[in-house]
């Protein structure tokens, strides 16, 4: 079992939603923009819908009221910040880089033959 500290697994974790969301951006505009694109896939199908709605525009406001202290408010929130603190270490190599040839060179003699089962029989 890997044991990853939570602040590292925040970052990573923070890193795959950012990977999904630039791949989302890419599918979305394919779809958007090519006609071809398949829609129907195993388990889901993709709609183009259109969808209006009406939503509020603080700029259209009198300069009045949009700068008027009266009617605003401060907003306090806690933001949870993960930064790098060093480069992340190289994993160890499994083989020896200098080892690699000569199981590399092993491999590819052939296995003696061996009376497998033969030799069960014996005992």
């Amino acid at each position: 079992m890997h044991l990853t500290s939570p602040a590292d697994e925040l970052a990573d974790i923070r890193a795959e939603i950012q990977r999904l969301k630039r791949r989302e951006a890419e599918l979305r505009a394919a779809y958007l923009t090519r006609t071809d694109m398949p829609k129907v896939g195993r388990w889901f199908k993709v709609e183009l819908i259109t969808q209006r709605a009406r939503v509020f525009d603080p700029r259209l406001l009198p300069d009045a009221i949009r700068h008027n202290p009266a009617y605003s408010r401060d907003k306090v929130t806690r933001v949870l910040k993960s930064s790098r603190l060093m480069a992340r270490p190289a994993l160890p190599d499994l083989v020896a880089p200098e080892e690699i040839d000569r199981l590399a060179a092993a491999l590819r003699k052939p296995a003696p033959r061996t009376r497998f089962l033969g030799s069960l029989a014996a005992h």
